[in-house]
């Protein structure tokens, strides 16, 4: 079976927020706009000093994990990754 760009699959996204003064009013209005591709949000809201870490599961395209990561990536202070499971 060929894969397409189309084809929602399983995955996580892992956020880590380097300045938790100024990155949680953009991380989370981008959270809100893509609310339909998380299926849990987990989130350690001081995990140590200054930073933060959100752990997503998410179920989407390839083309929406790169819009949303993409989005989240351009925001000062935030370093993101991501992973979808191979589709058979």
């Amino acid at each position: 079976m060929r894969m397409t760009n189309n084809q929602k699959r399983l995955g996580f996204v892992g956020i880590l927020i380097n300045d938790r003064q100024n990155c949680p009013g953009p991380v989370n209005q981008i959270l809100s706009e893509h609310a339909e591709l998380i299926l849990a949000r987990t989130g350690l809201p001081n995990a140590k000093g200054n930073t933060a870490v959100i752990t997503l599961v998410v179920d989407a395209t390839t083309d929406e994990i790169g819009m949303f990561t993409g989005k989240l990536g351009r925001i000062k202070g935030i370093a993101v990754k991501s992973g979808l499971a191979k589709n058979k």
